[in-house]
């Protein structure tokens, strides 16, 4: 078996860098040969999946955060090889949201590997959405709102790691704000003054907030979770309740399961695809079923 890993050494804070000589190693053990390319500044994973001839490989591996799975998705759609090779997961990175999805933590290297080295797969959908007339894909989330706010905050702590998001949550929430959101709803027209919008393919954000606890990355189907006008203190209780999904029972939460959604506002808003802060409003957003494929367990 031969794979190209794709390696973000940033990644986790440095965590990412310190953990290639046991990465090499267990890859030796398991019998994995590989081409290692590091990414070197941010996008630059699509870059090497883009270019990348599949003809070689047998997967690729997304080596880092959510960030770098992210790349390695676009770069994927990118590429012209006629051979599609599964993808695979290495968690050394920050969030790991899609990650847990596999059960997997950022500690559970070896048994990230084990997974990759059984070479089953599993057909998966992936998200696209067109914003300014680009389009890209993710495999996790992408978010309107709150969300974004929470994400830049973080981004000022990411060496704290998963904590990071925790502090970017309740500072914003400090200065709380609505949005004016028309929103497309397979059809199913909406407008409404939000918190925020989160658009799931998988269960997890964030790292391990279960944002979307009936999600199914199989399904055919993404999981619109829309958190209306609500009061500072209602938020917190919500997000608490995110660890466990019981946020989608408040009054201020509504949830669907749509294959087609649209997101206009009255200005451009920022939208934060599996923890990046790419693209904005308007937005289109369409669930692609069993559109690639991911070693699973």
């Amino acid at each position: 078996m031969k794979i190209l890993m794709v390696y973000n050494n940033f990644a986790g804070s440095g965590r990412a860098k310190k953990s290639l000589p046991l990465v090499e190693s267990l890859l030796a053990k398991y019998k994995i040969d590989f081409d290692l390319a590091l990414t070197k500044h941010p996008m630059h994973g699509i870059e090497i999946v883009s270019n990348a001839d599949f003809s070689k490989y047998d997967g690729v591996i997304a080596a880092g955060g959510d960030g770098t799975l992210f790349e390695v998705i676009n770069g994927y759609f990118k590429n012209n090889s006629k051979k599609r090779i599964p993808i695979g997961i290495l968690p050394v990175g920050t969030g790991n949201a899609f990650a847990h999805d596999l059960g997997l933590n950022s500690t559970q290297i070896e048994e990230a590997i084990k997974i990759i080295s059984n070479q089953k797969v599993k057909k998966v959908d992936v998200g696209k959405f067109t914003t300014d007339k680009q389009d890209y894909y993710f495999l996790n989330i992408i978010g309107v709102g709150f969300v974004v706010d929470a994400n830049k905050t973080a981004q000022h702590f990411k060496f704290l790691g998963d904590f990071s998001y925790q502090i970017g949550v309740l500072y914003r929430i400090l200065v709380l704000k609505f949005t004016k959101l028309r929103l497309e709803i397979d059809g199913k027209k909406i407008e409404t003054k939000s918190t925020f919008i989160e658009i799931s393919n998988t269960r997890y954000t964030g790292g391990d907030f279960l944002m979307a606890p009936t999600a199914e990355i199989d399904d055919g189907l993404l999981d619109v979770t829309l958190v209306k006008k609500i009061s500072r203190l209602r938020l917190l209780k919500g997000l608490v309740k995110i660890k466990t999904g019981e946020h989608i029972h408040l009054e201020e939460i509504d949830t669907f399961k749509a294959k087609h959604i649209k997101i206009e506002s009255d200005k451009p808003l920022v939208l934060t695809p599996d923890g990046e802060l790419l693209g904005t409003t308007p937005v289109e957003i369409n669930c692609l079923k069993h559109a690639i494929a991911v070693f699973w367990k």
